[in-house]
C-alpha cells in the first residue's frame, strides 16, 4: 500500500503538467458523460454523476466542460461508450491492470496488445490477477479542505465511516476503504463537510515487487505508454516505488 500512495503523490505533483492534466480531464469527461447517460442528467437524483462532477471540480475541470459532458451523455455518441478491463504482465513480471472506456473495442484491444508486445509484456485473461489486486475505494483529500485541527479525532471519524487505512502524503490525505464501504465513506465525508479532491474505485496490490532502478524504469515506460492512450482510464501495477526510484524520477 505504501508504494501505491507514493505513486498517487507522484501523480498528484505531475498533475501540474499540461499533458497529464489533459489526460485526467479526458478520463473525467468520460465518467461524467457515462454517468449522465446511464442514470440521467439530474445531479440531485444521480449519485454517480455527482461523484464524477466532484472529481472534475477537484481536477479543476472548467464548468462549461462539465456542462457539455452532461449534455453529451444524452446524445447518440455516448451510447457507444463501454467500460472494459484488461490484465497482463509487464517487464520483469510486474502485474498490470487496465481500466478502459471506449466506443471501439477492436481498436482498444489492438492498442493494448501492441503496447504489451512492444515493451516485453503480455496480455493475459480477465481474472488472472485477482489474487494480486484488491478492489478498494480510494479518497484523496487536500489537507487545506479539512477544518478540524485534531488529526486523531478525524481518523476515528474516518474509521467509523469505513476506512481501512488512512495515510498522509505531504499535503494530501489518502483514505482507503473496502469496495463495499465506498458509499458509506462518501456519506461520512459529506457529514464531516469534507469534499474529496477525488473519490475512485481502484485496484490496489496486496503485495508489491521490488526492482532495481533500471528495471523499474522499464516498467514505468510501459505504464507511460498505457497512460498516453485515450481509451485507458487508469493503470494499476504492483511494483514497489522505492526511495531510489522516486529520487531518480525527481531528477527528470
Amino acid at each position: 500500500m505504501a508504494g501505491h500512495s507514493k505513486w498517487a503523490n507522484i501523480k498528484h505533483r505531475k498533475a501540474a503538467q499540461d499533458k497529464k492534466r489533459a489526460k485526467v480531464w479526458t478520463r473525467i469527461i468520460k465518467e461524467i458523460t457515462m454517468a449522465a447517460r446511464d442514470h440521467g442528467p439530474d445531479i440531485d437524483a444521480n449519485p454517480a454523476l455527482r461523484l464524477a462532477i466532484q472529481n472534475g471540480k477537484g481536477a479543476n475541470l472548467p464548468k462549461e466542460t462539465i456542462e457539455r459532458a452532461i449534455k453529451k451523455g444524452s446524445g447518440a455518441e455516448a451510447a457507444n461508450l463501454q467500460r472494459y478491463t484488461y490484465e497482463g504482465y509487464g517487464p520483469h513480471g510486474i502485474a498490470i491492470f487496465l481500466d478502459t472506456t471506449t466506443e471501439n473495442i477492436n481498436r482498444t484491444v489492438a492498442n493494448i496488445r501492441s503496447i504489451f508486445s512492444k515493451n516485453n509484456g503480455s496480455l493475459g485473461t480477465n481474472g488472472s490477477l485477482s489474487f494480486i489486486f484488491d478492489t478498494k475505494g480510494v479518497f484523496t483529500i487536500a489537507q487545506e479542505r479539512i477544518a478540524t485541527t485534531e488529526p486523531e479525532m478525524l481518523e476515528l471519524e474516518l474509521i467509523e465511516g469505513g476506512a481501512d487505512e488512512v495515510e498522509k502524503e505531504g499535503d494530501i490525505i489518502i483514505v482507503y476503504t473496502s469496495f463495499e464501504d465506498f458509499g458509506a465513506m462518501q456519506s461520512k465525508l459529506a457529514q464531516l463537510g469534507i469534499e474529496a479532491t477525488s473519490s475512485e474505485i481502484q485496484q490496489i496490490p496486496k503485495t508489491t515487487t521490488t526492482l532495481d532502478v533500471e528495471q523499474a524504469l522499464e516498467v514505468l515506460k510501459i505504464i507511460d505508454k498505457f497512460e498516453e492512450d485515450d481509451d485507458i482510464q487508469a493503470v494499476y501495477h504492483n511494483m514497489e516505488l522505492t526511495d531510489e526510484l522516486l529520487a531518480q524520477l525527481e531528477k527528470e
